[in-house]
């Protein structure tokens, strides 16, 4: 039995295969590197959808390379890719991490300086003021996202105690401060939202749809996932670039949404695959996976980039559904509903589809 190491250790212009002997141990431990490079993409993209897509799409390539004929060579070239992708990817999500974190301390900032400004108005609470000023500034010192943002709803919290406090001394002190309070909780809000929505489609992100099915868990509420991957997606973006892929992946997500039940859920799961939570049982899922196959699936055209004329491309997806069951966790019926979709995949791909 040959181990890991010393195939690695052989001599690049060796042999391109090894003995038939040894195939056996060789392609379990092909199947484990391979299966550590797919979770390693699961879970930059659960770390940071922002930037994971492309990490997750990149190390899937690496995966397939090492399908087929494998030699020492190919090895080596793939661990040194996988390290400059996780490089890349790390830097990405730092730069992206950081301005966020540097969107919130300017909105504390900025608070910080109204409530001090109240304050000096109205002496009578400008020690409340100035102390709460004092931790608004410390908190925007803060490099931990969760710690800023539970700081800030304390934060809140307390600035709405004293506004109203200060209502009932003078309406006209705190009119201005209303005012800023008001846009304040209004750009909170838009924060929000914008954190649960896929930045290119503005479908649900894997954290919202999470949050939802776990919500429906706990209500023991009925309901069915239903994953779609988009066949031939990555023949768009290699024959006709991203922009193309990325306007093809807008209308499909655009089409999707406004097909489904007000009650239904549309969430990106990650590059070109989505999900869909149905509330109803397995029959009606599949009369409105019917209906997504005649309303949703079919002929786009797409806008490759400027100066370049529209393209008109058919899509098609691969489908699988899973109805919850009682005692299973999310992660549970997603991998049902996943397992599913593979294998229409692989029946389409056999049919030559």
């Amino acid at each position: 039995m040959i181990s890991l190491k010393k195939y690695l250790d052989m001599a690049v212009d060796g042999p391109p295969t090894i003995e038939p002997e040894s195939s056996g141990p060789l392609d379990l431990v092909l199947e484990s590197y391979r299966a550590v490079l797919r979770a390693m993409g699961n879970s930059g993209l659960r770390a940071c959808p922002a930037v994971g897509s492309e990490l997750q799409q990149n190390l899937a390539g690496l995966q397939n390379r090492l399908s087929g004929n494998v030699t020492p060579k190919l090895v080596q070239e793939t661990q040194k890719q996988v390290e400059e992708q996780l490089q890349q990817w790390g830097g990405r999500s730092s730069e992206y991490f950081k301005a966020k974190a540097n969107e919130v301390k300017e909105l504390l900032i900025v608070l910080a300086r109204t409530a001090e400004s109240v304050g000096e108005r109205d002496q009578r609470y400008a020690n409340h003021f100035s102390q709460f000023t004092t931790r608004l500034q410390t908190i925007a010192d803060l490099e931990d996202l969760t710690q800023v943002r539970a700081s800030l709803v304390k934060g809140a919290g307390e600035l709405k105690t004293y506004v109203d406090q200060m209502a009932l001394d003078s309406h006209q002190s705190v009119a201005q401060l209303r005012a800023e309070v008001s846009t304040y909780e209004t750009k909170l809000k838009a924060a929000e939202e914008l954190a649960l929505r896929d930045e290119l489609t503005g479908l649900a992100n894997r954290r919202n749809v999470e949050e939802r099915l776990e919500w429906r868990i706990q209500h023991q509420q009925s309901f069915c996932v239903v994953v779609l991957d988009l066949n031939r997606f990555k023949q768009v973006n290699d024959t006709y670039g991203h922009l193309a892929g990325d306007s093809l992946l807008k209308q499909f997500s655009q089409e999707l949404r406004s097909n489904l039940r007000g009650s239904d859920l549309a969430g990106r799961w990650g590059g070109d695959e989505f999900i869909v939570v149905l509330d109803c049982d397995l029959v009606g899922a599949k009369s409105q996976i019917e209906r997504m196959q005649k309303w949703v699936f079919g002929e786009y055209t797409i806008q490759p980039g400027p100066g370049k004329a529209d393209l008109k491309v058919q899509v098609e997806a691969s489908i699988g559904v899973a109805q919850w069951q009682t005692g299973e966790t999310i992660q549970q019926v997603i991998e049902r509903a996943d397992g599913a979709m593979y294998k229409d995949k692989r029946l389409a791909r056999a049919a030559g589809a």
